[in-house]
């Protein structure tokens, strides 16, 4: 087949924008076909572009042969562009409909598609995944994207009025961030080094010079979990501020949780609609609990928590039914957290870490942090990491290092509660986990 050339021809209107109001007027459309429905007497294309769909009508006795022809050649997937009149309807869901002039077909794609990009017979997640690029093409992932982008631009908007700075710090680190053994390691120039874990260390330091920080990027943690919340490679949003503790900063997280949600229910009507889901805005303050508060509930369950250890994931299904909504655990036993995390000073067996939790799922990690280089050496010792390998960044702490605190989002997950996907790879453009390395 000899493709068509694009030439001059300009773009006037997404689909979204072609409406009744417009009845009579020749727009310029591109995208893709999605589906063809052959009647006879009558042709109907519906064309796709980002932001939605669109009928294009042939009357095949009332078009000229050209165009007639062209639409003879179209498949699923064909790349197209479209010159066309708008015409009021009463026949489809949009109440408009395009009349071709002209038919441009600028690529083709192979007749065996591996999944239905309509969505009208369901593939499994891994036959999805295989096939991203298409996959990603469908209304109910284009939405859930959408979404996605609109939560970040939130985000990113509230902390920018709220005086923070975007900052960008290194993923190919010397030492691990929190230890552990989650970390990937990378030959640099024949020297170990590993994949950042998260910018904790570096957003710390910069503290030192803009105060207030946020940084919007990926980390990587060699989790051995496969479960529908893990995966090895992750967005984080991650803020830190100076001259402020745990409380400060959970009420600013609190403010921004709010923010993405009112946003997203104004300005996402319509994606929220495509993937069938309604969610309730939060109200302000969250409901705080304690670490021993939460052990107390977990009792009258008959769940049984050692006092000191981590809350596992089945009791926190239990805490989820309790607390169906937004909650903050604090007061965690100092040693169930990071080196860096503030012990409280009249109990220093506690910390002044916090979780946010949605129903069961842990969305956001944060706390004050150490700010006396001796007592975050003996963290360090206490957590057997050995504080020579955190040497630079210990040098900071001779610089004036003020008092400050700050938390890390985890995208995907945040995406999860805003959408109501069940599984994380969902929510991830390209996932990686411990099976998945492609596409």
């Amino acid at each position: 087949m000899n493709l068509d050339s694009i030439g001059e021809w300009i773009r006037t209107h997404y689909t979204s924008n072609v409406t009744p109001e417009i009845d009579g007027q020749e727009v310029t459309l591109f995208g893709w076909v999605q589906e063809i429905r052959d009647l006879g007497g009558i042709r109907f294309i519906i064309l796709q572009d980002r932001e939605g769909t669109i009928q294009i009508t042939i009357p095949k006795k009332r078009i000229s042969p050209e165009v007639l022809g062209k639409s003879d050649l179209l498949q699923k997937r064909f790349s197209i562009a479209v010159k066309g009149t708008v015409k009021k309807t009463n026949m489809t869901p949009r109440g408009i409909e395009v009349i071709p002039n002209e038919i441009k077909i600028l690529s083709e794609a192979t007749p065996q598609l591996p999944i239905d990009i309509t969505g009208k017979t369901p593939a499994n997640i891994e036959a999805r995944l295989d096939a991203r690029p298409l996959d990603l093409c469908q209304d109910q992932n284009l939405a859930t994207f959408k979404i996605q982008h609109t939560t970040l631009e939130a985000i990113r908007s509230f902390l920018f009025q709220k005086g923070f700075l975007e900052v960008h710090t290194p993923r190919i680190i010397a030492s691990a961030t929190e230890g552990g053994a989650e970390l990937f390691t990378v030959d640099y120039f024949g020297q170990k080094a590993y994949l950042a874990q998260s910018p904790q260390l570096y957003k710390e330091e910069l503290i030192l010079s803009f105060e207030k920080v946020f940084e919007v990027g990926p980390f990587f943690r060699a989790e051995e979990s496969h479960t529908r919340r893990h995966l090895s490679e992750f967005v984080s949003v991650d803020i830190e501020e100076a001259f402020a503790n745990a409380q400060d900063v959970m009420q600013l997280l609190e403010q921004v949780i709010h923010h993405a949600c009112i946003t997203v229910k104004e300005k996402c009507a319509g994606e929220l609609s495509v993937i069938k889901y309604k969610f309730e805005v939060p109200t302000v303050p969250f409901k705080r609990l304690t670490y021993d508060q939460v052990l107390d509930d977990l009792k009258k369950q008959d769940v049984k928590v050692p006092w000191g250890e981590d809350i596992p994931t089945e009791a926190f299904r239990v805490l989820g039914k309790l607390y169906p909504f937004f909650y903050f655990i604090t007061d965690w036993p100092t040693n169930a957290k990071a080196f860096y995390i503030k012990p409280r000073e009249d109990k220093p067996e506690v910390c002044e870490g916090f979780d946010l939790m949605w129903r069961y799922i842990e969305l956001v990690s944060g706390g004050t942090r150490i700010s006396q280089k001796e007592q975050l050496i003996q963290r360090l010792k206490e957590k057997g990491l050995n504080p020579e390998s955190f040497k630079y960044h210990l040098q900071a702490f001779d610089y004036g290092m003020p008092p400050h605190a700050g938390w890390a989002i985890g995208l995907e997950r945040l995406t999860m509660i805003l959408t109501g996907k069940k599984n994380i790879r969902e929510v991830t453009l390209y996932p990686r986990d411990r099976v998945r390395l492609t596409p």
